[in-house]
């Protein structure tokens, strides 16, 4: 677990990070080189869901060998399957981190949402609704590292 206290803001209590994996966590269905290892250090704090509609069909080949649960979505129901999914897992336990349009009600569901503006862009619904913009997915882990980043980011 990841304990986060923000001042004037929220104390947060982390179990789970659900990331989306295209545009996010890979480009063109390959995972963004760095980020296995990441990965793996990440997942000994919580627990990690990749959660796709697989466009690539490259999910669950890439993440074989680590330490996180795939999920897969449909691809004409996502925004609500990501959604329904941060709810079941615990909104306020859990943090979200995406890039599209069909990542925005689960970034906004999700006790603190993290957008990233990698190589595909960022959708601007997904920007309104996040906690956090981010300019490259490695800032993701450097931030969730050194929690003073997140303190200082959405303290009041």
């Amino acid at each position: 677990m990841i304990e986060i206290n923000i001042p004037y803001y929220k104390k947060v209590n982390i179990e789970n990070i659900v990331f989306d994996y295209n545009g996010t966590l890979a480009v063109d269905g390959r995972l963004i080189d760095g980020l296995k290892e990441k990965l793996c250090f990440i997942s000994k704090l919580v627990k990690v869901y990749i959660i796709t509609a697989d466009t690539f069909g490259t999910v669950k080949e890439n993440f074989r060998d680590i330490d996180v649960e795939v999920k897969i979505i449909t691809k004409e129901n996502g925004t609500m399957d990501k959604l329904n999914f941060i709810k079941e897992l615990g909104s306020d336990r859990t943090i979200a981190v995406g890039n599209g349009n069909n990542d925005q009600l689960m970034l906004k569901e999700s006790v603190i949402g993290f957008c990233i503006l990698g190589d595909e862009g960022l959708s601007t619904k997904a920007l309104l609704s996040s906690d956090v913009v981010l300019k490259d997915i490695k800032d993701f882990f450097d931030i969730i590292i050194n929690q003073k980043r997140i303190i200082a980011t959405l303290r009041k």
